[in-house]
């Protein structure tokens, strides 16, 4: 398809040279005649475009000069032609034969006054589009970026102005689009305005960015190149500090360390205050990593302490890492400490907020970073509860849950009120107050809903604005193209003058065009490509933070159930199991891919689950072929469980005798494996009857999501799942459900 695409932007291009020598032809049969002419400057030979072509007595005719300065006008020999522009003195010149005319004109000084004015008048439009799209970057990345469009095409209509100015233009560029998360479109402007003009702090920037984008690799060798180079003493901070920060992202933690140590060194002997906090953050979190604690302790106090005498928020923030710091450990009665005093500051900070709408608008108008998002008075009340919960203090643990619920629901953070609206539950049931967790867990379940929903819109919103993105990157890019292949005509009109004629430069430059035109197509595709993954991953990022409230809300019943009956033994197993159940679910809630081990333990518990509740209704079989190595296989999470829980509850319970329900895992190739799943329940088209004979309201999305998951993951990963579904038996009785699984490579 792209290819045909292209084809025919060629033959529409190469039309042209065609119709030029059609209409000599036509032409040279008329009465008028076509007299075709150039206007340069004398002694530079430069083109001058723009200029306005006459002919006396013609009314209407007005030509011009293209940007070779070419023109190509109708009339007759004897005719008279006016030739004006701002630039030099009116011409005036009589046809007598049907050659060539070269108009060469000289500067007129009292012309060149009106030119500097122009510029003048130009620099300051430039300038002022580049100060609105600094303003406006943290508050609207569209209106920015149409600020610096604008300001190229100051740059395109003004040959003065040099690589300078469009070098500052593609690092502003950079900078938003570092600012709103998007590190491929940041790395490639910073690389261009290095191409235009090097600078130090740019190629910093660059580096930065590939941090952003988490390619560590690329980083790395930017750091390297840096740090041979001059740099004044900041600049050598930070490149220690981006040095550090690519060996950490490649679990290179001793050398990260060392970097680190160098950056801190020299930002202490310069004061950089704000950069010696953050260094001492940094180095406590790589020593820990390495395990060496105590001297990650000490860097973490003093990251605290220097952070203490800095603002509000960088105290909040540096006392919420210790207290991340002191979690991990499980020394929870200094994390509790810690959270306490950055509650404070967070909630000195919000009460100023509340006088300050400006300080408000500029907070919420940007995407908040991951430091950022934690620095909030719902996600400390709720890490405060989780630490007295971990030491079974319980009574302590619920004003803070409740009061996390409450903030995070006048913030509308689904995310936040989910969590603490689960941990509240637990806690409840732990306590023994079980209809208050059956309350809390209803509860969950409604949030659950609220939260995908709102997940959904996020999804049609990120793509609506990186399509915006990519369209207005793709105008800036045809803005560059354009303005190179002016420069080629110019270049080859130029070079080409003694040696050959006007139907040469016309077929290169055709051809220069046409080659601009695969490249940005090219470019354009690549742009579309590169937003259609990031939908995916922010798709995907979806579909595994939902739950299935299908099963967690049959699970509450079943609790009920033993509850009802005085069974308070299986209800503690049965709440026991199903913890561990959904804290190994949530633990691989982030992963695309889990071993196919992990798989085979979640669905072991879940079945052993289902089982336990409906011992009278099926026995189950799990086989694994000793063949499968099921530490190499991978396999996304919770993929088996959905059609694991149809066949028993659409399937298996409503048989009247016992039923059986068969997982088998066997090897067919090399690198692909077989998952069968088999139960001899009723079949597909009885529970459907019988699901609209009992009117069912209720709805599981747990197979409408694994269908999600499965076509973004094949689209991203190259058809690595296959689901193949059927009935057991000619009589539509029982179900077969087939997934091949292909070994990732």
């Amino acid at each position: 398809m792209m290819n045909k695409f292209y084809f025919i932007l060629l033959v529409i291009w190469l039309l042209p040279s065609t119709f030029f020598a059609q209409d000599d032809i036509r032409r040279a049969a008329e009465a008028d005649i076509i007299i075709r002419g150039t206007v340069k400057e004398d002694k530079t030979l430069k083109p001058i475009r723009d200029v306005e072509i006459q002919v006396v007595g013609a009314e209407g005719k007005v030509y011009h000069t293209n940007n070779l300065g070419d023109f190509k006008i109708q009339a007759k020999i004897g005719d008279n032609i006016i030739i004006k522009h701002d630039s030099f003195n009116t011409i005036y010149y009589t046809i007598t034969s049907r050659e060539r005319i070269d108009v060469k004109v000289q500067e007129d000084p009292s012309v060149s006054v009106k030119n500097v004015e122009k510029q003048k008048r130009a620099s300051a439009a430039y300038g002022a589009n580049l100060t609105a799209a600094r303003n406006s970057l943290k508050k609207d990345a569209a209106t920015s970026i149409d600020y610096v469009t604008k300001a190229l095409e100051t740059i395109e209509e003004n040959d003065t102005f040099g690589d300078e100015k469009k070098a500052e233009l593609f690092e502003t560029l950079g900078d938003i689009y570092v600012h709103w998360k998007q590190p491929d479109l940041a790395e490639s402007n910073y690389a261009t305005s290095l191409t235009n003009k090097y600078s130090t702090d740019v190629k910093i920037k660059l580096g930065n960015a590939q941090l952003l984008g988490k390619n560590y690799q690329a980083s790395l060798v930017t750091f390297i190149e840096l740090e041979k180079s001059r740099l004044n003493s900041l600049q050598k901070v930070k490149v220690y500090g981006g040095l550090g920060d690519s060996y950490k992202g490649q679990n290179d933690n001793t050398n990260a360390i060392n970097s680190y140590n160098n950056a801190l060194s020299l930002a202490q002997k310069k004061k950089y205050e704000d950069i010696i906090v953050e260094l001492n953050s940094k180095l406590a979190e790589t020593l820990q990593r390495q395990g060496n604690l105590d001297d990650a302790e000490e860097y973490l106090g003093n990251s605290v302490q220097l952070a203490s005498r800095r603002s509000k928020k960088s105290s909040a923030r540096q006392r919420a890492k210790a207290a991340d710091f002191y979690n991990k450990n499980n020394s929870f009665d200094k994390e509790i400490e810690l959270r306490k005093e950055a509650l404070e500051d967070i909630q000195d900070i919000e009460r100023k907020e509340e006088f300050s709408t400006t300080a408000k608008d500029t907070i919420s108008s940007a995407p908040a970073s991951i430091d950022d998002r934690a620095i909030t008075s719902q996600v400390q009340n709720y890490k405060i509860a989780n630490a007295f919960a971990a030491q079974a203090e319980y009574d302590e643990a619920i004003p803070y849950l409740k009061e996390s619920i409450k903030k995070a629901a006048s913030e509308n953070d689904l995310v936040v009120q989910k969590d603490a609206t689960r941990k509240l539950g637990e806690v409840y049931r732990e306590k023994g107050e079980l209809k208050k967790a059956s309350e809390a867990f209803e509860e969950y379940e409604v949030i659950i809903d609220k939260l995908y929903i709102q997940k959904e819109q996020e999804i049609s919103q990120a793509t609506r604005f990186g399509r915006e993105l990519a369209l207005k990157a793709n105008r800036i890019a045809t803005l560059e193209k354009d303005r190179e292949l002016n420069e080629s005509k110019y270049k080859l009109a130029f070079a080409s003058q003694e040696l050959a004629g006007q139907q040469k430069i016309i077929i290169y430059s055709l051809i220069g065009l046409s080659i601009f035109l695969f490249l940005a197509a090219y470019l354009m595709y690549r742009n579309i490509k590169q937003q259609q993954y990031a939908n995916n991953l922010l798709a995907l990022k979806s579909l595994r933070s939902q739950m299935n409230p299908h099963f967690i809300f049959n699970a509450l019943n079943s609790v009920n159930t033993f509850i009802a009956t005085s069974d308070e033994r299986a209800a503690n197993k049965y709440l026991t199991d199903f913890s561990l159940l959904m804290r190994s679910v949530l633990e691989n809630s982030e992963e695309d891919f889990i071993p196919l081990e992990k798989e085979i333990e979640l669905l072991e518990l879940y079945v052993q689950l289902e089982h336990f509740r409906f011992q009278d209704k099926f026995d189950y079989t799990i086989e694994v072929d000793s063949e499968i190595d099921i530490k190499q296989y991978m396999i996304p999470p919770m993929l088996l469980q959905p059609y694991v829980e149809n066949a028993v509850w659409h399937g298996l319970r409503y048989r009247p005798d016992k039923g059986l329900l068969s997982i088998n895992f066997s090897k067919t190739y090399v690198d692909t494996i077989e998952i069968t799943i088999t139960d001899n329940g009723i079949g597909r088209e009885k529970s459907k009857a019988l699901k609209t004979l009992n009117q069912k309201k209720q709805k599981s999305q747990g197979m409408s999501n694994i269908k999600k998951r499965i076509n973004i993951l094949n689209t991203m990963y190259k058809d690595k799942v296959d689901v193949f579904i059927s009935d057991l038996t000619d009589e539509q009785e029982g179900t077969q459900v087939k997934l091949v699984l292909k070994k990732d490579k």
